[in-house]
């Protein structure tokens, strides 16, 4: 039985559809909402306060898309700037850590391998007299005496012929020069740092390491007595010392003009990578040439 306004005509009962908002006049919800096409299920009457009834509820329908997607956005925003907060928060740590890393690995060119996290730091020190920067020509650019701030701070996408990091060191009282080498391996990237005595053309000690290479084969680079350790006591240059010797080549293969004190052996089964240490020695090293052959 429908109900009379005050005016004695027909009330026109309302219904919303509780998906999209759409408002429905009649005697009951349509059987499908034109607007969302939600079923009538959706749909609940509107009552004027003073009815019999509860009266639909104000504000945002909890129900509906719009609250869905305004929640949702919320969510985002709050995610976002949790997940900001918390890289800003952590930065330092990471840094430091990345730090101690490449530190440990000039370390293990210097033979110093395997020390303590907590003593990285003050090994180096200990260790490295200067970070210079120099150019192709042999001049430094940078003393690198203030540490980690010249050659240090020089990242492998950056180092240029008139950009080149070098690490002056003492170990044990002697000098030694350690140069950063960088390349392209069978699948990513491959770098590492090569240790030379005071002559400045016998190797001290080498470190490689890698993105990405075979675990097993190209992966031994990393691995001290399998691959680095035959670096040792090898020439850099040729007799003359007019360009790079030292060569990374397939075990038993002849090489014209390449000489025992300067050859190593190739991992096997992993050529390319192997290739890939060899082409980065010569293109690395070869910039530093004026300087090896500088008298100091």
């Amino acid at each position: 039985m429908q109900l009379k306004n005050n005016k004695g005509t027909m009330a026109t009962k309302k219904f919303k559809c509780k998906v999209c908002g759409y408002i429905h006049e009649g005697d009951a919800a349509p059987e499908k909402c034109p607007v969302c096409q939600a079923p009538a299920s959706e749909f609940e009457e509107i009552v004027e306060a003073g009815g019999t009834e509860k009266p639909a509820k104000k504000g945002l329908n909890t129900d509906g898309n719009t609250y869905t997607i305004i929640y949702s956005c919320i969510v985002v925003v709050i995610v976002a700037f949790l997940l900001a907060f918390v890289s800003k928060v952590l930065e330092p740590q990471s840094m430091a850590n990345v730090r101690i890393d490449k530190k440990s690995q000039i370390l293990a060119a210097l033979n110093l391998r395997d020390v303590e996290k907590a003593e990285v730091e003050k090994t180096y020190d200990e260790v490295v007299v200067a970070d210079e920067i120099i150019d192709k020509d042999g001049n430094v650019v940078k003393d690198g005496t203030s540490k980690d701030a010249d050659g240090f701070a020089v990242e492998d996408k950056n180092i240029s012929d008139s950009n080149l990091p070098l690490y002056v060191c003492k170990v044990n009282g002697e000098t030694k020069y350690v140069i950063p080498v960088t390349g392209k391996g069978l699948w990513d990237a491959i770098w590492g740092y090569v240790a030379l005595n005071a002559d400045k053309n016998t190797i001290y000690g080498v470190y490689f390491t890698h993105k990405g290479e075979t675990a097993g084969l190209g992966a031994i680079i990393t691995e001290y007595d399998k691959f680095q350790k035959q670096f040792e006591g090898k020439k850099l240059m040729n007799d003359d010392k007019s360009a790079v010797a030292i060569s990374v080549v397939k075990k038993g293969k002849v090489v014209n003009g390449l000489s025992d004190d300067s050859r190593c052996d190739a991992i096997t089964g992993a050529t390319l990578t192997s290739d890939g240490v060899n082409n980065m020695l010569h293109d690395c090293i070869s910039r530093y040439m004026t300087f090896l052959n500088t008298n100091e």
